[in-house]
């Protein structure tokens, strides 16, 4: 079994940043792929960005690409999301999501493991 726990969210102003941190724990060696998706009061969890297990392949929705950046750091078994130049429609839950895919699958279904999630709130 695999444990993922976010944090790094808040309450910030429009323009602003923030680095998203997932830091993972248990059967990590089951862990290929890993993303971040995100869900805002009244809509679907969405997309927001994967990474392959080496890093050497990214994937991001196209509402956040130029803006957001996904890593990882398999030493410490943390995923990243930095999370530049913030819009009030980037309000949401984010969700850090493991999975045993290879590559950096947009899919919900693609992802085996999910954290309980951190919230971020951007004000305009």
């Amino acid at each position: 079994q695999v444990q993922l726990v976010e944090s790094g969210g808040g309450l910030v102003q429009a323009g602003d940043s923030l680095r998203l941190s997932c830091a993972a724990s248990g059967r990590t060696a089951s862990m290929y792929a890993m993303g971040w998706f995100r869900q805002a009061p009244g809509k679907e969890r969405e997309f927001v960005a994967a990474i392959s297990w080496s890093g050497g392949n990214t994937n991001y929705a196209n509402s956040v690409k130029g803006r957001f950046t996904i890593s990882r750091d398999n030493a410490k078994n943390t995923l990243y999301l930095q999370m530049n130049s913030l819009k009030p429609e980037d309000t949401a839950v984010y969700y850090c999501a493991g999975g045993q895919r290879r590559g950096a699958p947009p899919e919900l279904y693609e992802y085996d493991y999910w954290g309980q999630g951190t919230e971020v709130t951007v004000s305009s």
